[in-house]
């Protein structure tokens, strides 16, 4: 009951906190087996919230077993379906027993029920698929053999592919890939347990890499999020706003820098230095470089900015509401978050955490004062209630807003004045462009 609860509340904070969470291939879920979800471990706890979220069965988790380390907090992250595991460098917590978490895992399999790990055991915010551990493997293996070959344990990989994790806002991509069957490897675990461990643990590593955007450094992960932010572009087919194309665009930069190393690696180093020129100049010009992609015409431009100051004039007052009832809140939750964590990794959950609380407390208050204060209805303050929510996320939108008009201008002013210099941006843009 209170895992549903949970459930609920944390995907309606996710599904805020993230504009898009796009699913690929949910079909190759299984709904009726046991499984093991295996996926890579970008974003902490918002991992784990992010598989609950979209697997349509309860998901039981293996968890450090230093949040174990009382009697309440045991009975409380228990009754989530969390199983604690001792890991290694981090001692030993006094009530949890490796031992007996395995054998829940293999009790939970048994009946028939999904299991998630996260093979790369700790949790950094890169494109970067470190060294797996082999405890998965182990696990599927030994349920499988305690259970004589009969049992079907399958391994599902997961990609998760966060845009900008810690971003409010941000697109998410779940790739999920093909179940793997855990009889294939049985017969040579039986022969050669270690043996048939590190089979099936590279198996998991080549599914995983299929389905991320996996860098092989941290210096090629940013030069790859840079050319990225330079290239994307609502302007174009393949530029549409959304997770797939967002995470394709990264993949295919990836797969070309790789093609680069093998055949032309000169080549990495003069895409740097076009793109340290186009961030330049860029920098020094302030517009959106997805604007280059516009045909100038300045007849539609100007009717687009008469057309959008009407929309501003009258949308003025909803953003002041919004502001007014939301700011406080948004603003604490910014300022709060790098106090409590200097580590990014925890920015989203922490994020979606305090606004759970915090919102609706603030929400609350405002509801009490000013209904009080003239005397409302009960309808009406519940329609007050609601309007606080919905007035935040326009006063968001309408800011965003905002910035694209100013550019827009800037970018006007800009083709009528030093047309040159907008045009000498583009031809570097297109530079770039063909590379990838």
């Amino acid at each position: 009951m209170l895992y549903r609860f949970i459930k609920l509340l944390v995907g309606l904070g996710i599904r805020l906190y993230y504009r898009e969470i796009n699913v690929k291939n949910k079909k190759n879920i299984p709904l009726d087996e046991p499984l093991i979800i295996i996926a890579n471990h970008p974003n902490t706890v918002m991992d784990a919230w992010m598989i609950g979220h979209i697997c349509p069965r309860p998901i039981h988790f293996m968890t450090k077993g230093t949040l174990f380390n009382s009697k309440i907090k045991m009975k409380i992250l228990s009754s989530l379906n969390m199983i604690p595991i001792n890991r290694m460098g981090e001692g030993k917590t006094e009530g949890v027993s490796n031992q007996d978490s395995f054998q829940a895992c293999y009790d939970i399999l048994q009946e028939g029920k999904t299991l998630v790990i996260f093979p790369e055991g700790s949790s950094y915010q890169e494109r970067l698929l470190r060294d797996l551990k082999s405890g998965t493997a182990r696990i599927a293996l030994e349920a499988e053999k305690q259970n004589n070959g009969q049992l079907g344990v399958k391994v599902l990989p997961m990609g998760l592919n966060y845009t900008q994790a810690e971003k409010f806002r941000s697109r998410v991509l779940v790739d999920v890939g093909e179940a793997l069957a855990t009889t294939d490897f049985l017969p040579e675990y039986m022969g050669n347990s270690g043996k048939g461990v590190r089979k099936m643990t590279e198996q998991f590593r080549i599914r995983l890499e299929q389905l991320l955007v996996n860098s092989n450094t941290k210096e090629e992960q940013e030069l790859i999020d840079r050319i990225a932010v330079i290239l994307q572009s609502r302007y174009t087919k393949e530029g549409a706003e959304n997770a797939n194309s967002e995470i394709d665009l990264l993949k295919r930069i990836r797969n070309r820098m790789d093609d680069f190393k093998v055949t032309e690696a000169w080549k990495i180093e003069e895409v740097r230095h076009v793109v340290d020129a186009i961030e330049w100049e860029n920098n020094k010009l302030k517009i959106q470089t997805d604007f280059l992609d516009r045909r100038f015409r300045s007849t539609m431009f100007f009717r687009q900015l008469f057309f959008s100051i009407i929309f501003v004039l009258i949308g003025v007052p909803f953003f002041i509401f919004g502001m007014i009832h939301n700011a406080i809140q948004f603003y604490f939750i910014d300022f709060l978050i790098p106090k409590l964590t200097k580590d990014i990794e925890y920015y989203a959950p922490l994020a979606v955490l305090l606004g759970l609380v915090l919102y609706p407390l603030f929400f609350g208050l405002f509801t009490h004062f000013v209904g009080n204060a003239f005397d409302l209805m009960f309808w009406q303050k519940v329609i007050y209630f609601v309007m606080m929510p919905l007035g935040g996320l326009f006063a968001y939108f309408f800011h965003r807003y905002l910035r694209h008009i100013g550019y827009k201008w800037k970018y006007i002013f800009l083709m009528i004045r030093q047309k040159e210099v907008v045009l000498s941006l583009k031809a570097k843009r297109e530079k770039l462009r063909a590379y990838f």
